[in-house]
Parts: structure tokens; sequence; C-alpha cells
């Protein structure tokens, strides 16, 4: 018995994906703690409705982002992989992409800073914030260019730079963002938001100097039609997630705000960032290793192996490190917030369970983005926004502020099983 416990032990250290996730999670690790120190600071600071506040702009940021970026990340990242053999093909995939990046930021950059009074109104629900739309417009560019580079790096596998490069940017990010929140409160958090990211390609840059591929041979060839063809299907689905995801939040947001309370508001948004902490935690390896895998793959039974096998190694991880985030719940609210949040720990079991069905998802979902199944991915998209919404609102009137987190767990875990559905061809096969 304890030989068999051994060598399935030894199987499960020596899966791909256990050691991509071991490496990713060194630089998610850093991230994580930074993110902790970060909300630590802003929390006590600015208070429960200064992280409302913030979660409106980050929620934003999202879409300005992934409009800017062209919305083609992960389609960078899947065509490098794929012809990263050919130095004239990857030439031809990178300067598309290039210009897909630059006409999409400037044009971002553009509208934000011609309707930053809109947009202050409408996002921050607040005529003093127009400064920040604007700032935002200018480093906009830099912002997409940054991630564009990142993913060209995925696609290369270049996976011990790619971490080094996050480490330092996340521990650079957290001193950015406490130097102007110490200095300048609610301000600085929020320029900090919009800024910080943008900087951050200068780093970047710098890191990748010697790499041969970042010379401007690379990116400026002319825009082949063909390849911009391929590079909208990832635009569609990504630009679907980007508008649904953070204006589902942004309504829920603001319907908390006006119907219950700005601080409850900001429970809800300490709620989301514990969660998107532990949650890049375990979703850190999908984009790295997860996608590119699913992509290279074309037979059933070995999609099908690939799947099985990733829910072997996610699935225990999450029960055992939900359950801890469970009974500790108290002690990280503790260390992480200032008192006024100790309210936010009847949102963790709703919380924990939503999250667990939505990784669980995602490893079926990941299938749509590596086979190019556009219609589907935006229809599921829409449809589970909407619903998200529509759960929220109705959960809310009934049980308070618990029940957006009803909501979110009953959402996932019907998208789970329409997962299922959707793939039942792979997963029975």
């Amino acid at each position: 018995m304890l030989k068999k416990i051994i060598d399935l032990c030894k199987r499960f250290w020596r899966a791909d994906i256990v050691k991509v996730f071991s490496l990713t999670s060194i630089s998610t690790l850093v991230k994580m703690l930074t993110g902790l120190i970060s909300v630590k600071v802003v929390s006590v600071i600015i208070g429960p409705g200064g992280i409302a506040l913030l979660g409106q702009l980050n929620s934003f940021s999202t879409i300005i982002y992934n409009f800017a970026s062209g919305g083609i990340n992960s389609g960078v990242t899947k065509y490098v992989a794929e012809n990263k053999q050919s130095d004239e093909k990857i030439k031809s995939y990178l300067s598309v992409a290039f210009k897909i990046t630059l006409y999409c930021s400037l044009l971002a950059g553009i509208f934000m800073i011609i309707f930053h009074d809109f947009l202050s109104k409408t996002i921050m629900l607040s005529n003093e914030y127009g400064y920040l739309f604007i700032l935002f417009g200018l480093a906009v560019f830099l912002y997409a260019v940054n991630g564009f580079l990142l993913s060209i790096l995925n696609g290369f596998k270049e996976l011990k730079k790619f971490v080094s490069i996050n480490i330092i940017n996340a521990l650079v990010g957290v001193g950015f963002t406490i130097c102007l929140v110490y200095f300048w409160g609610l301000r600085g958090a929020l320029i900090s938001a919009v800024t910080f990211q943008s900087f951050m390609v200068f780093i970047t840059i710098w890191m990748m100097r010697r790499l041969p591929w970042l010379k401007l041979d690379y990116f400026r060839q002319r825009i082949d039609k063909t390849i911009l063809k391929k590079y909208t299907h990832y635009a569609l689905m990504t630009f679907v997630t980007a508008v649904t995801v953070p204006v589902s939040q942004l309504i829920i947001r603001a319907h908390i705000i006006s119907t219950v309370s700005p601080i409850q508001a900001g429970w809800w948004e300490a709620m989301n960032r514990i969660s998107g902490m532990y949650v890049m935690v375990i979703t850190s390896s999908f984009g790295v290793y997860y996608l590119p895998r699913l992509s290279e793959l074309k037979n059933k039974l070995e999609l099908r192996h690939e799947i099985f096998k990733a829910y072997k190694v996610i699935l225990p991880i999450l029960c055992v490190g939900f359950a801890h985030i469970y009974f500790f719940r108290i002690f990280i609210i503790k260390v992480l917030f200032a008192p006024d949040f100790y309210p936010m720990e009847n949102l963790f079991v709703w919380q924990l369970l939503g999250d667990f069905f939505k990784i669980a998802s995602w490893l079926l979902a990941f299938l749509m983005i590596a086979k190019s199944m556009t219609k589907t991915f935006i229809a599921t998209e829409i449809i589970f926004s909407a619903s998200l919404v529509c759960f929220s609102f109705f959960f809310i009137r009934m049980n308070g502020l618990v029940g957006i987190t009803q909501a979110y767990c009953l959402n996932y875990l019907i998208y789970f099983l329409v997962m299922g559905l959707i793939f039942k061809k792979i997963i029975f096969h």
C-alpha cells in the first residue's frame, strides 16, 4: 500500500503540468504576497468605501486593456508556439499583432482623453476623477505593449524569463502603489491603478533586450490578411470577455452601493481581491502550459487524457487549499484588512464553492479558446454574465450581501454543467 502511494506521488510530481505549476507558482506566490501587502496598506488608508471605488476603476481598466491589446494576446501565444521554428512566419504573425496593438491602444487612449468627464461620472459616480482617464489615455499604449511582449515570451516557452519578469514587475508595482497611497491616499491608489502597468514595460524590454526576436525587423512586415483573420477569432472572444465580465461587476457593485451601502460594496470588493489571489495561484499554469498543450492536441482521446490529468492535479489542490482558507478566514481578514472588514467573513463559504466550480469549468472552457470555438464561447460568456447579474439582484434582495456570493456559486455550478454538456463527446469518449 505504501509503495503504491509513493509511486502515485512520483507520477504526480513528474507530470508536466505539475512542473509548470511549480515554476509559475513561484511568480504567482510573489504576486500574491505583494498583492497582500498592497491590499493591506490600501485598505487601512482608504477604507471600504475607497476599496469599492478602486474596484470600479479596476473593472474599467480591465475592459480598456483588453480593447487596447486588440484582444489577441492568447492568439499571439498560440501562433508563436506553433510557428517558432520559422523566422519568416514569426515575423508575419508578430508584425500583424503589433499593428493591431498599436491601432487599438491609440483608439482607446483617444477615447478616454476625449470622454474623460463622461467616464468619471459613469464609472466613478462623480465629476472629480476625469484626470484619471486622461492619465490612463496617455499611458495605455505602454500598458498594451507590455502585455503583448509577455505573450510573445510565453509563446516561445521562455518560462524562466517569463517568471523572472513577472516577479520583478510585481515587486516594483507594490512599491509604486504603496508610495502613491502613502503620500496621496485614495487619489494615489487610483493613479497607481491606471499607470503602474505602463511603467513596467521598460523593465520588461530591458530584461528581454538580448532575445533574438526583439528587433524592429520582427514587427514591421506588411499586414497578412490571412493572419489578420486568424487573430479576429481571438479578438472577438477576448472582447466579449473583456466587456461582459467587468461590466457585470460594475453593474453589481453599483447596485450594492445604491441599494445596500458603499461600505458593504467594499466588503464584497475585498472578497473579490482575496478570491483573485488564490484563483491566480491555481490558474497560473493554465495560460503557460494548459492552453498551448490543448492547442497542439488533435485527437479526442489525447484531449480527454490531458483534461483528466489536469483535473487529477488541480481538484485535490483546490479542496485542500479552500478548506484551509475557510478555516483561517478570520485570520486572513485580520492580516489583510482593517477591523472595518470583519463582517465579510460571512461571504467566504459561498465564494469558495463558486470558485471551485469556476476553476473546474475553466479546465473545460479552455478548449473553446484552444480550438477557436468562437460562437460557442461568445454565447456562453454573454449568457452567464447576464445570468450572474440577474441572480445577484434576486439573491441580494432575498438575503442581503451574502446573496451575491450565493448567486456567484449557483451561476458557476450551472456553467460547469453546461461545459460538461458541450464537451461530452470528449469527456465520455
